[in-house]
């Protein structure tokens, strides 16, 4: 099969890209998500990792930098595409890019779905505590995360200090073994199961509240809401007041330690890494 990938950094195509060739396809063109949504401006880091993803391209594949779903869907209309991968995608692609490749469209997303559906599953996994998650591969339809299930497998750890690249070496061999099991079954029709109606959830982008810590949360959800911060970046994390100033916590204990006292609604945590926030923030 010919097939177009869509993903968000080097490592992620180049395990797309590797999974695909070793079951005997030919990945012809690559597509890198720029922005978050559909005809938004780059994020700030996209002209850094387009650079990457450049530099690190296969001879004779293509690389787009779509701005929009149209423009995404006429630049691979001319591929002759069999099948399109996508890899942490948050657009919502219609009918019409859908049915550019002949046999459609497959997700891979960070959760056993129904849970989780939307384009932040794996920062609720840690913000809610989840020990581990998964990984499913299903067929895309106009909804997100909604499509017949072709493979998943759960038990990817989550541990407390978990960043995106400890979160790879884990994430990375399940994504590739799911991702060649849904490369046999895609070109039957009737292959995919429908995902079931309960234990639905929805995984969207944070709330712009959960970026402050509430004290009347519980200390275990004010731990998790600084772990998903840390996750997002090694220098972010949820403003509260730290000895009388506005600061962001970037680390916290559950158990005592050397660290600031936080009282929330049912026991402490101790702050062992902040900083100040700048008047202009």
């Amino acid at each position: 099969m010919r097939i177009g990938l869509i993903s968000f950094g080097t490592a992620e195509f180049a395990a797309l890209h590797e999974t695909c060739a070793a079951a005997g396809h030919d990945p012809v063109v690559y597509a890198f998500s720029r922005s978050m949504r559909s005809r938004k401006p780059a994020d700030e880091s996209a002209a850094r990792v387009a650079g990457e993803i450049t530099a690190a391209l296969p001879a004779g594949v293509d690389l787009l930098l779509p701005g929009s779903c149209e423009g995404l869907g006429a630049s691979l209309v001319g591929h002759g595409l069999d099948l399109l991968v996508c890899y942490g995608f948050s657009w919502r692609l219609p009918r019409s890019v859908l049915q550019i490749p002949r046999y459609g469209v497959l997700n891979i997303h960070s959760s056993l779905l129904p849970k989780y559906r939307g384009p932040a599953p794996v920062l609720w996994a840690i913000r809610n505590g989840d020990p581990d998650l998964g990984v499913t591969v299903h067929r895309m339809d106009e909804e997100f995360d909604t499509g017949p299930v072709l493979t998943q497998q759960g038990g990817v750890p989550l541990p407390d200090d978990v960043t995106p690249q400890s979160l790879w070496t884990d994430l990375s061999p399940v994504l590739r073994k799911q991702l060649s099991i849904a490369l046999d079954r895609v070109r039957d029709p009737s292959a995919g199961e429908p995902q079931s109606a309960d234990g639905i959830s929805y995984a969207g982008f944070l709330e712009p509240e959960f970026f402050a810590v509430d004290t009347t949360m519980t200390a275990r959800q004010v731990h998790n809401q600084v772990r998903t911060f840390h996750f997002m970046g090694p220098n972010l994390g949820p403003t509260a007041t730290v000895n009388g100033r506005r600061s962001k916590v970037l680390r916290t204990s559950l158990t005592p330690v050397n660290g600031i006292r936080l009282d929330c609604a049912d026991a402490p945590v101790w702050i062992t890494a902040s900083e100040p926030v700048a008047a202009d923030d």
